[in-house]
């Protein structure tokens, strides 16, 4: 197998950009509404996508959100044998709420999912038996042992990581070691500014560049910079494209899996950072992870197109408190 990402998956209900958030007792309207599946299928996704061969580590289960993983998966060319099977639910249930050119989240795990030690210890098994090229992976409290294992048997590591871990002085000094030890590490701007406590990015490339990793830090529509180990930078805005920006969500993970996809591909890094910025710009695009899914074949008993609702226009805006609904 090419590449193998590793982590949670979520269902995802998205909900378009809104004027601004509900007030307690309030109701807002959007006119675009989404159903989607993210987390570690959403690298694997792009991955595949980009033509080589991608697999999706995770704890899937019989609920709703483990099957339309599975499924998107089975549409979309993403392997499903290195994850687990089992009884109850697994995935995640993330509602996305798009406001202020930005995104904010409400999210559940099932207990299942919040095993963590339990699952990683099952990565090293994965890994032993298809030994990837490439493992897409979040830094996290267990993973250092994962990816000195995978240095070892000859797996190049591709390491992500979220605002939230890099501002938490917790486990700030985990991902640092997990930075340390992958071969491309891929946050965004505002995460290396976490990480390095930097007032600006070049001084945080700066201060990064003692981890001997290459760093390719994403901007949003400003593309990536490249900083190689050798301490060169170089700023990568080809394959940025002007596209309305509908939601943010996935869009690191598009850009890994472009990007791991073009390095086995044989490009460098930063050729492959081009290709990453395309995948990027492609996600701002669409709603969701991997864009608006479908629950046709799940069981669930209410077959659900591809669809962005548009039909509720005449409906977007506030209903007084305490309105019927």
């Amino acid at each position: 197998m090419d590449v193998i990402s590793f982590g949670l998956v979520f269902l995802e209900l998205v909900f378009g950009q809104l004027d601004r958030l509900p007030e307690p007792g309030e109701e807002v309207f959007t006119d675009e509404f989404a159903i989607s599946c993210g987390g570690a299928v959403t690298s694997a996704t792009a991955a595949a996508s980009a033509g080589v061969l991608a697999g999706l580590c995770t704890v899937l289960g019989d609920d709703l959100g483990s099957q339309v993983v599975t499924e998107h998966c089975a549409a979309a060319g993403v392997s499903t044998v290195p994850s687990a099977q089992v009884e109850g639910p697994t995935a995640g249930i993330t509602v996305v709420l798009n406001f202020d050119g930005d995104r904010g989240f409400v999210t559940h795990l099932p207990p299942q999912a919040l095993r963590e030690r339990v699952e990683i210890q099952r990565w090293h098994d994965v890994l032993r038996e298809h030994r990837p090229a490439w493992c897409y992976l979040h830094a996290g409290r267990w993973v250092p042992p994962f990816l000195r294992e995978a240095r070892e048997l000859g797996c190049k590591i591709m390491l992500d990581t979220s605002l939230g871990d890099a501002r938490d002085a917790q486990y700030r000094d985990v991902v640092i070691e997990c930075a340390g030890l992958a071969d491309v590490f891929v946050p965004n701007a505002d995460e290396l500014l976490e990480l390095t406590g930097a007032a600006d990015l070049p001084g945080a490339l700066g201060s990064a560049a003692e981890w001997g990793t290459h760093l390719v830090v994403t901007r949003g529509q400003a593309g990536a910079v490249v900083s190689e180990p050798d301490g060169a930078i170089t700023e990568v805005t080809d394959g940025v494209r002007n596209v309305p920006v509908r939601d943010l969500t996935g869009a690191g993970d598009s850009f890994a899996g472009a990007m791991i996809a073009a390095l086995i591909g044989g490009a460098s890094v930063t050729e492959a950072a081009v290709a990453a910025n395309a995948a990027g710009s492609s996600a701002v695009s669409r709603l969701g992870g991997v864009g608006e899914v479908g629950t046709e074949g799940t069981g669930a008993g209410w077959p659900l197109r591809p669809m962005v609702v548009r039909d509720v226009a005449v409906l977007a805006s506030v209903r007084r408190p305490g309105a019927p609904r």
